[in-house]
């Protein structure tokens, strides 16, 4: 099926854009490289360098957590074993979600994207949804705790690039393209803020706008649909107290009435960056994890890398990050060209939301951004944030895989089983 795409998205299909030229006078090669491989090897190293980083600077953030009251009961060694357990788990569901063909993922997008909502509602039954900082968004499985909102995340990206496939010839009407979706991200929202997940929704809210304006709907009601979620979002801030503080906390993290209050973790976490200088003050010297910086080993990750390897380390993840953005923009494009459309507005859907939620996430940690709970994706310490991540990059590389099945001359589509 074609896709319809905005103006935005027809430029990104275009070979210059997240691509090479060559691609135009050889498809094959571009897709396969020299070698002609069947996987991406590239984004795999790139992958589990960021994992294998992100694992050793949590042993290193949450060491010295159990001297904590609250922590009294675990070894120093609890957070790291459990974090790598969440990383085996997270590789197994990757290789799982891999031998998935994607024309099975889009059969059971809308399915899966109810059950992601009746999981925010379990959650929110008292006795079922675990309590931590006054927000319930957890549920306890025994040997992990099951994050839904984490798991609504890639739901809503495979539900939003079906309902792009499936209401093309629609896309451009606010009734029976914009507002079905619409609503079904509304619901999602008003669930959200319930537990509360403020975060969650941000990332959530994006994932989908930007399926649907890359698949093309309407640039003016993009647009406005872009000033009344500014708006909605602008409304939360303004009627509720204790977000309107950390705004301006954000804003003055150091001022006396912010420094000991609402802007204690950003003004300890620019404390670390500014210890770490270049080099860092070595691994494991970190001093902000000693109590001072709170969540170091999970949304605060970012800032005790900073404070021990220093801004090289910091900017080679950044770029680590930009890469993985670039590189699934290329895959989606790829798809897209070779009329898979799901498969392409999936693989842009993915590298949309680790890309933003890694942006966020380092935004909140140097200062850019007000404070908000978003963890670094691949490397936080995080049962649920691990797993679907890893499923997410699972699905990713079999959009890749796919392509390039479909690009050899001897496989076409006749060989390769599904897809779209």
């Amino acid at each position: 099926m074609k896709l319809g795409l905005s103006p935005i998205g027809q430029w990104m299909r275009r070979p210059g854009w997240l691509g090479t030229d060559a691609m135009r006078r050889s498809p094959a090669r571009a897709v396969l490289g020299n070698a002609g491989q069947n996987y991406d090897l590239a984004m795999i190293w790139v992958v589990a360098a960021l994992m294998a980083f992100g694992w050793v600077m949590v042993y290193s953030a949450s060491i010295a957590l159990p001297d904590a009251a609250r922590f009294a009961a675990y070894k120093p060694y609890h957070f790291a074993l459990r974090h790598g357990f969440a990383i085996g788990l997270g590789v197994m569901a990757a290789l799982l979600a891999f031998a998935v063909p994607l024309d099975r993922w889009q059969r059971f997008a809308a399915p899966l994207f109810f059950l992601g909502l009746v999981l925010l509602v379990i959650v929110l039954i008292p006795g079922l949804g675990k309590v931590v900082y006054g927000a319930r968004r957890w549920l306890s499985l025994g040997v992990m705790n099951l994050q839904p909102s984490e798991l609504m995340k890639l739901f809503v990206v495979l539900y939003a690039a079906d309902y792009t496939v499936r209401k093309q010839d629609y896309m451009q009407e606010v009734k029976k393209g914009f507002l079905p979706m619409g609503v079904a991200v509304a619901i999602v929202g008003l669930l959200l803020m319930l537990e509360p997940d403020l975060g969650a929704l941000i990332v959530i809210t994006f994932i989908a706008m930007g399926v649907l304006f890359i698949g093309g709907v309407n640039a003016r009601l993009a647009g406005a649909l872009v000033l009344l979620v500014s708006g909605i979002f602008s409304l939360l801030i303004t009627l509720s107290p204790w977000r309107r503080e950390r705004m301006f906390a954000y804003l003055a993290p150091f001022d006396e009435n912010n420094a000991l209050g609402k802007g204690y973790q950003l003004s300890h976490s620019l404390i670390a960056f500014g210890r770490g200088e270049w080099f860092g003050v070595g691994l494991g010297g970190s001093v902000e994890k000693l109590h001072y910086l709170p969540e170091a080993h999970t949304d605060f990750l970012l800032a005790v890398i900073g404070e021990e390897m220093g801004m090289f380390a910091v900017l080679a993840v950044v770029i680590a990050f930009f890469w993985l953005l670039y590189r699934g923009f290329e895959i989606g494009r790829t798809a897209i060209v070779l009329d898979r459309t799901f498969s392409g507005l999936v693989a842009k859907g993915i590298s949309m939301w680790i890309g933003f939620q890694a942006f966020f996430n380092m935004g909140v940690n140097t200062g850019l951004l007000p404070t908000k709970g978003l963890t670094l994706p691949l490397m936080s310490y995080g049962g649920s944030g691990i797993l679907v991540n890893c499923i997410a990059i699972g699905i990713l590389l079999r959009v890749d895989f796919e392509n390039r099945r479909m690009m050899r001359p001897s496989g076409g589509a006749a060989r390769f089983g599904g897809g779209r």
